[in-house]
């Protein structure tokens, strides 16, 4: 998949070191994917959340954060549209942002 926002995962793990190596090993696994339906992403993430609008919720380093991402199956294409400490994600729509 090619993974749009990839400066946005590096900010967060600036301000959130304990952060990195998670969104970097989401990144590298999620880079090499070919993920063409969302049983796909749940086969290699079974925590994945789906909501409406193609978006993808993962659980980053246990629960402590989360990744929202917008997928484009067809054009093998993810889109960060969110990451956040948990409770930061209480307070968004996943399926708006």
């Amino acid at each position: 998949m090619r993974i749009i926002a990839l400066s946005t995962l590096r900010h967060f793990w600036k301000k959130h070191p304990d952060a990195e190596m998670p969104l970097r090993n989401w990144y590298a696994e999620a880079s090499r994917a070919n993920w063409r339906t969302p049983a796909d992403i749940k086969a290699a993430y079974r925590n994945a959340s789906f909501t409406a609008n193609n978006r993808v919720v993962f659980n980053v380093k246990g629960n402590d954060y989360r990744l929202v991402v917008a997928v484009h199956y067809d054009r093998g294409q993810m889109y960060v549209r969110f990451v956040g400490a948990h409770r930061q994600y209480d307070t968004i729509k996943a399926e708006t942002i």
